[in-house]
């Protein structure tokens, strides 16, 4: 086995503070296991705007105590060059979730920072209402959202201004990321990183401020039969304390999927937006001839609804469907405001805003973006994000989104009408608008840098016959908006097609936009579309 490796690891195991971790990699090496060691050993796992997320392994290219006993440090390190001295830890139930967020409170309290830790597994809007209500400078989420069973992550929040951004409780954007990455490469050890124990773990208190704002949403709560599945994750007891405070029945559960479970043993991966990811949640409509279904992502700060077609039967919205019915029903009962979405969701939203004589304005994809938006009114991004009350959560809030769309059920169904209705006034007025993601898995993010580099410097002329009219480079972007890694192609017949890295995953996005007079038109225009833009991305 190569000795440098070999020395790095026994360098890693000597400071390593957790003994199960630290136990892992003795054995590999005792065993010659050089291909784990070098999974492990691969680089330290990047810290970026989204914070950390990985696989669950030891060594630093992985989740585990070490990796985020050093990345605590660094942020420490940035929190002290900007003056700030509180922190709000949250956390899901993921393998490792309390570990992490109890090694982040010994390395913060060492520090001499105010530390609060929320009281059990949260879902991650409350992690971000607290970071404001506290008045914490930081705050630090482990999560990893909707990925797979084998990882976990680390968001942080920033509650004021700092490094001349206004974040009012947001996730971080550059330059903020980069200096925080600086900071942690710049720690080589913890073995004499001072640890403490004076945190504060806060009660019920913080909770009940959120279901009580939260819950103030609501106008006029109904009796609709409505579906909830948390996917496994921390969503369903928060969303029924909030559905109770707002006078709405409890929803009807999906018992398989109700309680936390970090193997997410139904799911392939528990995101809504998979393929079967929400299958038990309609059948569990079916049998109880429901009237809605929401679902949570894990950390409950996206939401997913289904409804029943009265042609195909039920079917899941797709985010852009559900931004426009939140979009639509907000702005006939705002009287000012600014509405937003990210480049990759639809422009109906923009549209939406024009009809109702509001401000609308677009961002960079992620909801950190979004969040930088003074008086944000409503905002979306197409990956069912949805920020319907910023003032409480500057951030996406699944929880908020679910109560406010059972209010508009409920609003409908008291003048006989439902959610398709009134998408079917949207489209009649501005246009079917129909979107549709193709995501694609890779092994190395390497092919994805290639793929964006051949485009750029050889475009082509057509895909799927229609013909290239104009390609925005994003990196060099010329609508005043932030550089960004994606390609924004215009095709003819109104067809608008984006492709960028996921900030999340090892995958490819690709998001498609047809406009069309109804509906049958554009899913035949999707379809045609569809086998020849995998092809082209090399699917």
């Amino acid at each position: 086995m190569d000795q440098s490796l070999v020395g790095e690891v026994q360098a890693w195991i000597a400071d390593d503070p957790d003994p199960l971790t630290a136990s892992q990699l003795q054995q590999w090496l005792d065993t010659d296991n050089e291909a784990e060691l070098r999974t492990s050993f691969s680089g330290f796992l990047q810290f970026g705007t989204a914070g950390l997320r990985g696989p669950i392994r030891p060594g630093p290219s992985g989740m585990n105590r070490a990796v985020v006993g050093r990345t605590a440090t660094g942020i420490v390190a940035y929190m002290r060059e900007h003056n700030l001295t509180s922190v709000v830890i949250g956390r899901d139930a993921r393998y490792g979730s309390e570990d992490y967020t109890f090694e982040t409170a010994e390395i913060m309290s060492g520090a001499g920072m105010k530390v609060f830790v929320l009281p059990r597994p949260l879902p991650t809007p409350v992690l971000a209402f607290a970071t404001n209500e506290l008045g914490c400078d930081v705050g630090i989420m482990v999560t990893a959202s909707h990925n797979p069973p084998q990882d976990n992550g680390y968001k942080v929040y920033l509650g004021g201004t700092v490094d001349g951004i206004e974040y009012r409780g947001s996730q971080i954007v550059s330059p903020t990321d980069v200096s925080i990455a600086q900071r942690i490469d710049a720690v080589k050890s913890l073995k004499n990183q001072p640890r403490g124990k004076e945190w504060e773990l806060l009660g019920e208190e913080i909770v009940e401020k959120y279901i009580d704002r939260t819950a103030s949403l609501a106008t006029k709560p109904g009796a609709l039969k409505i579906v909830y599945t948390a996917m496994h994750g921390v969503g369903t007891e928060t969303l029924q304390r909030v559905f109770h405070k707002a006078g709405f029945p409890s929803p009807i559960l999906v018992d398989a999927q109700c309680a936390p479970d970090p193997d997410f043993p139904t799911v392939a991966f528990p995101n809504p937006e998979e393929p079967g990811a929400i299958d038990l949640a309609l059948e569990t409509a079916k049998s109880f001839d429901a009237d809605l279904v929401i679902a949570n992502d894990p950390d409950a700060d996206r939401c997913a609804a289904a409804v029943k077609d009265p042609l195909t039967g039920w079917r899941m919205l797709r985010g852009d469907e559900l931004g426009a019915i939140l979009g639509e029903s907000i702005a006939r009962k705002s009287n000012g405001g600014i509405f937003a979405n990210s480049i990759v969701s639809s422009s109906i939203l923009k549209k939406i805003a024009a009809h109702h004589n509001l401000e609308f304005k677009e961002t960079l994809t992620g909801f950190k973006w979004l969040a930088k938006i003074k008086g944000l009114t409503f905002g979306y991004e197409e990956a069912l994000g949805y920020a319907v009350d910023a003032r409480t959560v500057n951030d996406k809030d699944g929880i908020s989104a679910a109560l406010y769309l059972a209010q508009i059920a409920t609003d409908l169904a008291a003048v006989g009408k439902d959610l398709n209705d009134l998408l079917d006034e949207v489209w009649a007025r501005h246009g079917f608008h129909a979107t549709e993601q193709i995501s694609i898995r890779v092994a190395d993010m390497g092919a994805i840098t290639e793929l964006l580099a051949n485009l750029r410097s050889n475009p082509p002329q057509e895909i799927a016959g229609r013909t290239i009219e104009s390609i925005d480079d994003l990196a060099a972007p010329t609508d005043g908006l932030p550089p960004t890694d994606g390609l924004r192609l215009w095709l003819s017949g109104g067809v608008r097609i984006i492709i960028r890295p996921s900030g999340t995953e090892a995958k490819l996005k690709c998001y498609i936009e047809v406009i069309t007079p109804d509906q049958l038109s554009a899913e035949k225009e999707l379809n045609y579309l569809r086998a020849p833009l995998k092809a082209f991305l090399g699917a």
